[in-house]
């Protein structure tokens, strides 16, 4: 079996539309559950919010799994390539340093769902908060400590 199975259905070349909504997904590299650490998913954090502070994107919703990431985002000044590509270069850096190690820390790839214009935003956003309930990881939302959502 390959090393990623399924990175041959995430696409390429997509269109970035400013203003547009995103449902955004990327999984750690071997699906190491690299976040059951909290903390390294604070460091992850404050590359989302580094990217909101910038304008580059508007960050209504996410939530770090152990394995991956779920993001609802509106772009503004930035491309959904450079996005990612800045998210993960630089989570990979500080992550890769605050456990001293090297080498990929994330999956090849991302998984991005546009959002169509006039699309209620608050069902992605639910999904997106509602993902460690769904995994049994907590019984309360508010016992998860790695998710955020703009609506609160």
């Amino acid at each position: 079996m390959p090393p990623h199975p399924n990175s041959h259905l995430l696409r390429r070349g997509r269109y970035s539309e400013p203003g547009r909504g995103y449902l955004i997904t990327t999984v750690v590299h071997q699906r190491r559950r690299m976040f059951a650490d909290w903390r390294l998913g604070r460091l992850l954090v404050e590359k989302f919010r580094r990217a909101h502070d910038q304008k580059w994107i508007n960050s209504m919703a996410w939530v770090i799994m152990p394995d991956h990431f779920h993001w609802l985002i509106q772009l503004e000044q930035q491309t959904l390539a450079k996005l990612m590509q800045a998210i993960k270069s630089r989570s990979t850096l500080t992550i890769n340093r605050a456990i001293n190690e090297r080498g990929a820390f994330w999956q090849t790839g991302y998984h991005d769902r546009a959002i169509r214009d006039g699309e209620d935003l608050l069902p992605f956003a639910r999904y997106i908060v509602a993902n460690p309930l769904r995994a049994g990881l907590v019984d309360k939302i508010g016992d998860y400590p790695l998710w955020d959502a703009c609506w609160l």
